[in-house]
């Protein structure tokens, strides 16, 4: 298996139990999440070595935090420990045509605070092979922005493979760069790019279809698109992109896309009724397709993408950020079984 690191930022995540209003509930239940770390956990379950590198601050919070990810096997040897706190969301999730929102208290977290110079990069990444990011964390501060990009330039000068999921923030974005100003940047650092069109749009400035941007699933419409991303960034291999149409808060479509350098390719599509919680599905997505790409024996994209879609597809049914999938959950309904019997 691969040797794949993460960067990025771990949060605290509070939600109310079963599809209720967030202050309607007495309870809370508490958890993590962040992107990067969603990604190592899954990239752990699939048999990989995951390290996950971030800036955790030395306290109660923290320390659960990194036991958290280390009771799923990642590696967390390379993290600083400082900055004031833990980084704080609130998840509601959502029903019928009440939709899941998101709320963020992450000021002053330590991945917000630090800046170039915060982690040894060559320490950090020592062993590695391939180096995950997102659109994230440099959406948090220009101190993260920074430190982002350095992670970049660092792995690409020990010719590690990179790769970015853009994962565009709306609510992020508030330090006053814009985001294809650090974006774009990024993007000119990877390999791989995985995202949706609305990320390519407000993350890097290329602008879909307006068939396209009007969540139409018919994935033919993404041909241009994808040709338009790697024309503007020579460097990036392949370009994977999710699609999804959304009925409701419970019920969605599910699919995906791949372009690499000489064909185009579409993924399945998954159709899911009963939503248990969106959140991490598009981690879910990057990890199973860096999985199908790195795998012992090797692989064709085309299998690399069924496999990226089917784990996605998982992660629609567990809670939390984390996809607890393993290979053999994936594999089952790549070959098809999606009836959700019990297994006995």
């Amino acid at each position: 298996m691969a040797n794949i690191a993460t960067f990025g930022e771990i949060m605290l995540r509070l939600s109310p139990p079963d599809g209720e209003l967030l202050f309607q509930s007495p309870v809370l239940r508490a958890g993590f999440g962040g992107g990067e770390a969603n990604v190592a956990v899954s990239l752990a379950l699939l048999g990989h070595r995951s390290r996950w590198i971030s800036v955790v601050p030395a306290n109660p919070a923290g320390e659960a935090a990194l036991r958290e990810l280390r009771r799923y096997g990642v590696d967390t040897r390379a993290v600083v420990r400082g900055g004031r706190r833990l980084g704080i969301y609130y998840s509601e999730t959502g029903s019928g045509a009440r939709p899941s929102q998101v709320f963020y208290d992450r000021e002053g977290s330590g991945v917000a605070e630090a800046g170039p110079g915060a982690v040894d990069w060559e320490a950090a990444l020592a062993g590695m092979d391939w180096l995950h990011l997102t659109g994230i964390t440099p959406a948090i501060s220009a101190a993260a922005a920074a430190l982002t990009t350095e992670a970049a330039r660092a792995a690409r000068a020990r010719k590690m493979t990179v790769s970015l999921d853009l994962n565009y923030r709306s609510k992020l974005w508030t330090y006053g760069r814009p985001a294809p100003e650090v974006m774009r940047e990024l993007a000119a650092l990877a390999d791989l790019v995985t995202g949706n069109e609305e990320d390519c749009q407000r993350s890097l400035g290329i602008g879909p279809a307006p068939e396209v941007s009007g969540g139409r699933l018919d994935s033919r419409l993404y041909a241009d698109l994808t040709a338009e991303v790697m024309a503007a960034f020579p460097n990036v291999a392949r370009i994977a992109l999710t699609l999804r149409e959304s009925y409701s808060a419970d019920w969605n479509r599910w699919t995906a896309v791949l372009r690499n350098r000489t064909e185009f390719l579409t993924g399945p599509i998954h159709e899911i009724r009963r939503v248990v919680d969106r959140i991490g599905t598009g981690d879910a997505f990057a990890a199973g397709l860096i999985h199908g790409l790195t795998r012992p024996g090797g692989g064709t994209d085309a299998e690399a993408l069924e496999f990226a879609v089917a784990a996605a597809a998982l992660k629609h049914g567990i809670p939390g950020d984390f996809n607890l999938s393993t290979e053999r959950d994936i594999a089952a309904l790549v070959k098809g079984d999606r009836s959700g019997r019990v297994l006995r």
